[in-house]
């Protein structure tokens, strides 16, 4: 993987960029109606869902919280919130998950973020190679290695996903 050089990007290519880390975009034809971003992305690129991560706010006792778990799985509240040593996680308003990151739902990256928040990815993103997230746009998918992801996000590990 090769970060991307010149374009105007996106504020997620242009952090990992600006760090160094090494990137492949992967853009592809996003329909209005989808049911699921993630799994949309997972099956317009061809690739296994469990490897294509979704990004998720939450507000873990009054505190914004980044989540990013497989686009195969459901958050778990109780798990995120003992996580970060809380005790209650609701989801976040998708207006004040916007506002905050300077995403549009659907296109929400874990990187480059308005405002840099606390970030917590499921611990299955170790079993592999290579994962993707969104690129910052809907239609945008980035594919980078795990620990490059977890550096860019200043993120910690655990079992924050259920099937």
């Amino acid at each position: 993987m090769v970060a991307k050089k010149g374009g105007a990007g996106t504020p997620a290519t242009a952090a990992l960029s600006a760090r160094g880390i090494a990137f492949t975009e992967h853009p592809y034809s996003h329909q209005p109606g989808a049911a699921s971003y993630g799994l949309e992305a997972a099956d317009a690129l061809g690739v296994d869902p469990n490897r294509v991560f979704k990004t998720l706010l939450a507000d873990v006792d009054g505190a914004l919280v980044v989540a990013v778990v497989p686009v195969s799985t459901q958050l778990d509240l109780k798990a995120l919130a003992s996580a970060v040593g809380a005790k209650r996680a609701t989801m976040a308003e998708p207006a004040l998950a916007e506002r905050k990151t300077g995403y549009v739902v659907g296109g929400i990256s874990p990187v480059g973020q308005k405002t840099p928040l606390r970030t917590v990815l499921d611990d299955s993103l170790v079993l592999h190679a290579s994962v993707f997230v969104s690129g910052g746009r809907r239609g945008l998918d980035i594919e980078l290695a795990p620990a490059d992801l977890l550096t860019a996000t200043a993120g910690a590990l655990a079992a924050i996903a259920r099937s």
